[in-house]
């Protein structure tokens, strides 16, 4: 018998928490070959039944939903792509077409591609899509429409002409997926909905290769099978997709990860600890994972940041944001986060390779000479030598000291150039300077209540950002701060989205990967996306931080192509500009420890063949399944 069905994997699967007796429409019933196991992220699903992606409803995004079903006009791989094109024309024909002064864009869309259902798509469900979320605030991409579309129309059904408010070089960008875009709604059935803020869209039609079999009432699971009429989809250029069945699935905290994985009832990890990374590598033979060694992870062009809201006092203050930075022993951080397998960053951009080129040693000299005024003194707080000290540090564990580069370039690449030193005296002066006072050892605000400030993290659900901003709320209490680390399991819906928090680790700085452009995260971060006090933000600026300055940056890279030069240029100017006023203080690279069992699939992306990147809960992970092969004779 296979062992999909044997007693050990019952014993697994008590250990995981999960029922050992498969039920009927149980996916442990389906046949193990024909089934990838991936974990799904977020983990448990409150609102199980929830599958309106355009609406925040409390149901997932990452069980498959939007990376099997859900198609929109492009998508851009963070890594190679299939081909070595990062650029897809997916439900598109062709890039968006913009007239002189990018105030119009023109999209003509594939023919022959068909819902899961059966009925055609065409323009109609695209021009529907933008105006019913324009026409219901609250929608996901409501306000991104609201304030930039003047009109949208189909002129044929497979054109449509977008007509803007303003010049938009970069409107695209809204429909275009690394790892989220706006969806296009299936028209025919919208349309007949009372309140599509109300409607669970139970029982999901699908654009995609697949469609729902079944999922777990609990929200443990769902599963998706592929599409008898796949090849009427976008994802059919490039193949077949090769699991007849792929399910998502909470396989507990890292430590079940780490068993499910080693029994082989898990084929991709999402993410796990770096210990749970290093057992995998010493006990499996059947481990992949992007790097063959050390740091092992993928590195996501995301940027893990300590999160000011800034609409609550004192952190409207860059003086008091900047006291809090120069408290943080980055060293201490990384080794408690990452173990060191991290690259630091100073600046607000992912230190991916493309950004190390474009941005991070270009204005080394700038960071080397940056000043601030505490109120009392001048002080240039950059440290340039933090990534070999970390480097240094590495090489004395016996473990992975001949893993660790010598070359000072090669270290830059793999550990950062350099980050702020701490400086408490400094510190203290910046408080001062914004009306703090110190008493009996503790911090006061300027109206003399104790300084309080409560870290939100994400417990075990991103547990290496747990320890980080635990680590630093404890840095920031041993100066006399009423600092605590408190876990919300659902930190993106819970507290960043509806603005509930003060401080949090989190990321709002998310690049297209390989592009140096910024305008996948910056354009969000202009003052008219800002929400006001107590309503939902909507992505990606959670520390909801607004600038003129800013605005006058976005705008001008608004009027400009998306491979003009000019574009680094004034992306500079935005690092300079939240260096100055640190609105997040950014941490370092979100390298994420992937790990892919081969025992029952093999062809996953890694960095010898990079043709996308291997974290299952992106989009562009649609793109494995036509790259995977079965390793076991049916």
């Amino acid at each position: 018998m296979q062992q999909w069905k044997r007693l050990a994997f019952g014993v697994a699967l008590a250990a995981l928490g999960l029922t050992a007796t498969a039920k009927a429409d149980d996916y442990t019933s389906l046949p193990r070959k024909e089934t990838l196991i991936v974990e799904n992220p977020e983990g448990t699903i409150k609102n199980p039944g929830w599958f309106n992606i355009w609406v925040n409803g409390g149901g997932g995004v990452s069980t498959g939903l939007q990376q099997l079903t859900m198609d929109t006009l492009w998508y851009i791989d963070p890594e190679q792509g299939l081909g070595g094109a990062t650029w897809d024309n997916s439900l598109a024909a062709d890039k968006p077409q913009y007239n002189a002064d990018f105030t119009e864009m023109t999209v003509k869309l594939r023919k022959g591609l068909f819902w899961s259902d059966g009925v055609e798509f065409t323009a109609d469900d695209v021009v529907y899509t933008v105006k019913t979320q324009m026409d219901h605030p609250g929608m996901v991409w409501s306000a991104a429409f609201s304030v930039q579309v003047a009109s949208v129309e189909a002129t044929d059904p497979s054109t449509v002409v977008f007509k803007l408010k303003k010049p938009n070089s970069r409107f695209h960008a809204i429909f275009t997926v690394r790892w989220n875009g706006a969806w296009i709604m299936p028209k025919h059935v919208f349309e007949k909905v009372e309140d599509p803020l109300r409607y669970d869209f139970a029982n999901p039609v699908s654009l995609g290769a697949y469609k729902l079999k079944s999922f777990d009432p609990q929200g443990k699971w769902y599963t998706w099978e592929k599409r008898d009429d796949w090849q009427r989809t976008s994802l059919a250029r490039f193949g077949e997709p090769a699991p007849k069945y792929v399910t998502y699935t909470d396989p507990g905290p890292p430590d079940k990860r780490t068993i499910a994985q080693l029994e082989h009832n898990l084929d991709i990890i999402h993410d796990n600890t770096p210990e749970g990374m290093f057992t995998l590598k010493e006990k499996s033979k059947s481990i992949e994972t992007w790097f063959p060694g050390f740091p092992f992870a993928h590195p996501d062009p995301t940027l893990p940041a300590v999160i000011f809201n800034t609409q609550d006092p004192p952190f409207d203050n860059a003086d008091v944001r900047w006291a809090l930075a120069l408290l943080i022993d980055i060293k201490a951080v990384d080794m408690a986060s990452y173990r060191g397998a991290a690259t630091l960053s100073a600046l607000g951009v992912p230190p991916t390779a493309a950004t190390m080129k474009d941005y991070q040693a270009p204005m080394q000299d700038w960071l080397k000479n940056f000043e601030i005024d505490t109120g009392k003194s001048k002080i240039k707080p950059y440290d340039p030598t933090v990534g070999q000290q970390i480097a240094d540090i590495l090489r004395k564990q016996p473990k992975f000291k001949d893993q660790i580069p010598t070359d000072p370039q090669a270290i830059s690449g793999a550990f950062g150039y350099g980050w702020w030193k701490p400086d408490p005296k400094a510190a203290g002066e910046l408080l001062e300077k914004a009306g703090f006072k110190k008493s009996g050892g503790k911090w006061l605000t300027p109206d003399g209540q104790p300084f309080k400030i409560r870290m939100t993290v994400e417990g075990d659900t991103r547990s290496v950002f747990t320890r980080a901003g635990t680590l630093i709320a404890q840095q920031w209490a041993a100066f006399g701060i009423d600092a605590k680390a408190v876990p919300a399991a659902k930190l993106w819906q819970v507290a960043l989205q509806p603005g509930d928090f003060q401080v949090a680790i989190a990321w709002s700085v998310e690049t297209w990967g390989g592009d140096p452009d910024l305008s996948f995260f910056l354009d969000s971060w202009h003052s008219q996306f800002v929400a006001k006090k107590g309503d939902n933000q909507p992505p990606r600026n959670w520390q909801r931080w607004s600038n003129p300055e800013l605005d006058k940056i976005i705008e001008s890279i608004r009027g400009i192509s998306a491979d003009d030069p000019k574009g680094v240029e004034l992306g500079k100017d935005y690092l300079k500009l939240v260096a100055r006023e640190m609105p997040t203080i950014p941490l370092m690279s979100y390298n994420v420890f992937t790990s892919m069992d081969t025992t029952y699939w093999t062809g996953y992306p890694t960095i010898s063949d990079p043709y996308t990147d291997p974290v299952p809960n992106w989009a562009n992970s649609r793109l494995m399944m036509v790259k995977l092969k079965p390793a076991q004779p049916k």
